[in-house]
């Protein structure tokens, strides 16, 4: 991808308008490269053949599609496939695709790294490098050979949605757009740590579901495992989103990674129903995936099983989530740290 030319891959109808304009092209034809980037998927400007050669000669001079295909895919036994992809500044970024029956859900990064450092995460380890564009997270979803089987987005991989709100967002925009992918917001999810700056924006600028990453019900205890509870505590996050209504088709769901002997038991899953109470929600429980140096081990599945019965028969709908791609990193943030380290002693 040349360093010189802008991305078309990313940009609004608005921005595509700015560029015809200042070219001297007919103002639908800001619509006609929308489609062309967002609806047919094509490699180059070449290929937009309503527009005439000169136009595309105009165009190609100063921009490109700007798509950046993986560097590396690892399969797992499950076929789960994650996708590693370079960025210009020579950082790597992770994107896992997940078949599942009749679903296949792609889980996208947002940062190079992450600034919350949350103690059970290995792209927290890794510090905070960048924020991606709209540019590269579209890209993760451009780029990979199943893009036309996908049925859902989670922005669940590297760093912090919130923390790059203004990208996200945009990236967000023209996914559901009309002049975009199209897609329903019912197919997206976008989780965060929960910071007060990103979150009420985000609910109100977008209808994609919400995750917030909760782990713990007690804040001394959350604000070890999550340095943003010191910040903007779960209580006071809690308390801001019974502002909103998520009893139609906006979906609110916490994710709670059952840790074997920390928040496990049944005190939590009390705690958990205390917290929630009245707040249209689902609690999502998540296995965890060991990392390097972290002394952090999951719970057994017998255990998890007890806490979501207990969760359900007491008002809060909870499921397990299925664990999967175990044989690949597939904990965020370690096959990126793992190329890092190689890219790093290449170097020495």
């Amino acid at each position: 991808m040349s360093m010189s030319k802008q991305s078309l891959l990313g940009m609004t109808i608005n921005e595509l308008q700015n560029i015809t304009n200042n070219l001297g092209m007919p103002k639908f034809a800001a619509k006609q490269i929308a489609a062309w980037i967002y609806n047919k998927k094509i490699g180059s400007i070449n290929e937009m053949t309503d527009l005439s050669l000169k136009q595309r000669e105009m165009l190609g001079n100063e921009y490109e599609i700007g798509t950046n295909t993986p560097v590396e895919a690892m399969r797992s036994i499950d076929g789960t496939i994650k996708y590693l992809f370079h960025t210009p500044e020579g950082n790597f970024i992770e994107t896992v695709y997940i078949p599942e029956d009749d679903r296949a859900t792609l889980c996208v990064s947002s940062q190079v790294g992450c600034k919350m450092n949350c103690h059970f995460c290995m792209t927290g380890k890794q510090g905070f490098s960048a924020n991606l564009t709209a540019n590269q997270i579209l890209n993760q979803i451009y780029s990979i050979p199943e893009r036309d089987k996908l049925t859902n987005i989670v922005f669940m991989g590297m760093g912090e949605p919130l923390d790059n709100l203004e990208e996200v967002l945009k990236a967000l925009s023209i996914l559901t757009a009309d002049y975009g992918y199209n897609w329903s917001a019912k197919r997206i999810t976008v989780s965060t740590v929960g910071l007060r700056k990103g979150l009420k924006q985000f609910v109100e600028e977008s209808n994609c579901h919400l995750a917030i990453s909760i782990h713990s019900p007690f804040p001394s205890q959350r604000a070890e495992l999550m340095p943003a509870e010191r910040a903007f505590s779960i209580t006071n996050i809690v308390e801001l989103l019974r502002n909103y209504d998520f009893s139609k088709q906006r979906r609110l769901s916490f994710e709670y990674i059952v840790f074997k002997g920390i928040n496990d038991s049944l005190i939590y899953a009390k705690e958990l129903i205390k917290l929630l109470k009245n707040i249209d929600c689902r609690v999502n429980l998540i296995r965890f995936h060991a990392i390097p140096n972290v002394e952090l081990e999951g719970a057994e599945l017998d255990v998890m099983v007890k806490f979501r019965d207990y969760l359900t028969a007491h008002g809060l709908f909870s499921t397990i989530r299925s664990s999967r791609g175990e044989d690949i990193f597939a904990a965020c943030g370690m096959l990126s740290t793992a190329k890092k380290g190689e890219k790093n002693n290449e170097k020495l």
